[in-house]
């Protein structure tokens, strides 16, 4: 129960004003000529003022409301090391225990965690959960803030006015003075290189204090290479070059040595991935004679704006002799020492689209293709009947690196091109269109029809497509570093004409193009990882039937075994909810690779010791304190002191933390009762007025 005066108007306030303004000014004029009664007038215009205004009392019903005090816990990252979490969970505890014996008390608590499923946090962002945590809690209600963290926090507010709320902010530090700690800052990293290049990646050693030493080991370790050390100084700029050796990510690791006593070793490893990208692929395609498939070729690679195409056609072979005089020729003669001799291996594809042995290219140069193969490069034959007869490719110094044995027999019959078992799952055809699905029956393709394949047995190959009896249609494989294909059919054509409904041969022969220039999305051993949000997507592509698990490194350091799900066509993939930011490192066997949850660079590791030093001006400014918990032993130290303080500026003291008293009510109901109305105002204001009148008139 309480009373009060409130005043309700007969008349609006300002109006109000400008009545007692003039009323004022009248009287001063009065008192200023010594008038008679004029006293009598100044309280004959109080009390008219004064029922103008109408006073009331009232009486309001209260129900006291209980203060609200906010904990706010720290989960982040950063928390989990140094055995932190179970430490936070003490003086949570602790802490709760505390505040229940407060009477007239609520609590609420809020968990701040750095990581979110859209991946838009970076760092510790205590202030901003504790905004949205706030927002149904009246400000005159809130008796303070407690923050359990270990003082790295990325959204402290530039002046206790942002805050939105008049109360002392309390910071209750998890870890300990003095804390020592070694990381490891990347300071530029390219995310893209020409293969072949070197690029340099800049790092920096730091220790939060002076260590021992000043001198520190890197290791740094490229994937499918023996690691490298290199002697650095702490605190200087080092350039590490990396070299880019092939197409694809490029995964690089760096790690500095760990120092006695240091808080964590998290931060002292980097994992990351430049994409090597390769300069216009050279292609160099050789068409033994005029046909109707060789423009299907020539017109598939030139339409790739990552190809330089080199074409020859042998139009004039030296056997043909009908006296024409050279100089009344249009023909160019064929380069051939220049192109397989001088400049072979700036080619990274050589074709021979239905080339026999016609005398054109000496042996020699054949047994140059072949050692340019053993080196890396690549080699396709697209052969017809020509593969078959006396003068095959086979029968060269190429045919040692070839990878099919022509019987010698050409089948001339209708056969739709099919899929073997491995050709559905390897890269080049497993995602050929209309390779399934289609015709009376299920697994029959609906693509055209082919009438040709030279018989064949494969060697030290393997066999992706099969034509008319089985037979092997297209077959690929490794030779030394290098590759080789052959497409033991020249109706290629066929389907780039359309006929019987045409087929997929843009996709089939730029996939099998690329294969052989080993481009990385079209190998069949592959492990990729990527990230959505806070989920891990594995896929692990495999031609064999079974794959060993794969091993996850989180950025902590952390490693896990996980068995991936099989699905279709060598496709291996498991998906996972993760809790950390940062580079997660998967690997099997000799492959890799990295996906980056959040910030790959994330503030939470950045820096991991504990300090009150952000947080220092706002405490300041609302009258908390900072006290520090940790102990050398891991274990927390006593809570301070709580105390309900109903005013001051400074609210916390070396053993005690001050929480804002409000005395915040709600008003059930509220009862007015007149002072000046009725017969008594008017009463009174009449008789002064008489008075007035009798003392001038006297």
């Amino acid at each position: 129960m309480s009373w009060s005066i409130e005043f309700i108007p007969f008349v609006p306030w300002p109006v109000l004003w400008v009545i007692a303004a003039i009323g004022a000014g009248l009287l001063a004029l009065l008192f200023w000529r010594a008038r008679r009664g004029a006293i009598l007038r100044l309280l004959a215009f109080a009390l008219l003022m004064l029922a103008l205004a109408n006073p009331h009392l009232k009486q309001e019903d209260r129900e006291a409301l209980n203060d609200i005090v906010t904990v706010v816990v720290d989960d982040s990252q950063s928390q989990a090391i140094a055995g932190r979490t179970v430490r936070t969970e003490e003086v949570r505890e602790a802490l709760e225990e505390r505040l229940k014996e407060i009477p007239d008390l609520d609590v609420r608590f809020v968990r701040s965690n750095s990581v979110s499923a859209d991946n838009e946090r970076d760092g510790t962002l205590l202030f901003t959960d504790l905004g949205q945590a706030l927002a149904d809690v009246p400000p005159d209600r809130l008796a303070g803030v407690v923050m359990i963290t270990d003082g790295e926090v990325h959204d402290v507010p530039g002046s206790a006015s942002a805050l939105g709320f008049d109360a002392p902010v309390h910071t209750l530090l998890t870890g300990k003075q003095g804390e020592f700690d070694r990381r490891l800052e990347i300071l530029t990293a390219p995310r893209f290189g020409i293969v072949g290049s070197v690029q340099p990646i800049e790092v920096k050693v730091s220790e939060t204090k002076p260590g021992e030493t000043n001198i520190v080991t890197l290791t740094v370790t490229h994937q499918g290479r023996p690691p490298s050390k290199e002697v650095v100084r702490i605190g200087d700029t080092v350039e590490i070059p990396v070299e880019i050796d092939h197409a694809g990510p490029n995964i690089v690791e760096i790690e500095t040595e760990s120092a006695p006593g240091e808080l964590t070793t998290i931060n002292n490893r980097a994992v990351l991935t430049v994409e090597g990208v390769r300069e216009n692929l050279r292609v160099l395609l050789v068409s033994g004679e005029p046909h109707a498939g060789e423009r299907t070729w020539r017109n598939m690679l030139k339409s790739d704006a990552s190809v330089d195409l080199v074409h020859f056609t042998i139009l004039r072979p030296p056997e043909k002799q009908d006296g024409t005089p050279i100089n009344q020729l249009s023909l160019i003669a064929f380069p051939t020492r220049e192109l397989f001799q001088e400049k072979l291996d700036q080619f990274d594809l050589i074709i021979f689209d239905r080339y026999q042995r016609r005398g054109v290219l000496p042996l020699l140069y054949l047994e140059n293709v072949s050692r340019y193969v053993e080196r890396g490069g690549a080699v396709l034959v697209s052969a017809g009947d020509d593969y078959a007869s006396a003068l095959s490719l086979y029968r060269t110094p190429l045919g040692q690196i070839l990878p099919a044995v022509p019987s010698g027999r050409v089948l001339d019959e209708p056969y739709k091109p099919a899929l073997t078992d491995l050709g559905g799952k390897h890269p080049v055809t497993s995602e050929l269109p209309g390779a399934r699905g289609g015709g009376p029956n299920a697994d029959e393709p609906t693509w055209g029809r082919w009438f040709r394949v030279v018989d064949t047995s494969p060697r030290e190959a393997e066999v992706l497509m099969k034509g008319a009896g089985d037979r092997p249609l297209l077959v690929i494989g490794e030779r030394g570093k290098g590759r080789v294909a052959l497409l033991l059919s020249d109706h290629t054509w066929l389907w780039a004409r359309g006929y019987d409904g045409g087929g997929p041969y843009s996709h089939l022969l730029r996939r099998l193009a690329h294969w052989l220039m080993k481009e990385p999305e079209l190998e069949e051993e592959t492990l990729k990882a990527t990230s959505k949000g806070q989920t891990l997507i594995i896929e692990r592509r495999s031609i064999e039937d079974e794959i060993d698990p794969v091993t996850i490194t989180t950025p902590s350091g952390k490693q896990e075994a996980v068995t991936l799900d099989k699905g279709e066509r060598g496709i291996w993939r498991k998906t996972m909810t993760v809790d950390e930011q940062g580079v997660y490192r998967v690997a099997s066997g000799e492959l890799a690779s990295i996906a980056t949850v959040g910030n790959a660079n994330t503030r939470e590791l950045s820096a991991v010791t504990a300090t009150d030093a952000p947080l220092s001006p706002i405490l300041e400014e609302t009258g908390g304190g900072a006290f520090w918990l940790g102990r050398k032993d891991g274990e927390a130290s006593s809570l301070p002191r709580l105390a309900m303080v109903r005013s001051g500026h400074v609210m916390h003291g070396t053993d005690w933390l001050g929480l804002h008293k409000r005395d915040a009510y709600h008003v059930k109901g509220v009862r007015l009762f007149p002072l000046f109305t009725g017969f008594l105002a008017l009463a009174l204001l009449l008789g002064l007025l008489a008075a007035t009148w009798y003392r001038e008139g006297h």
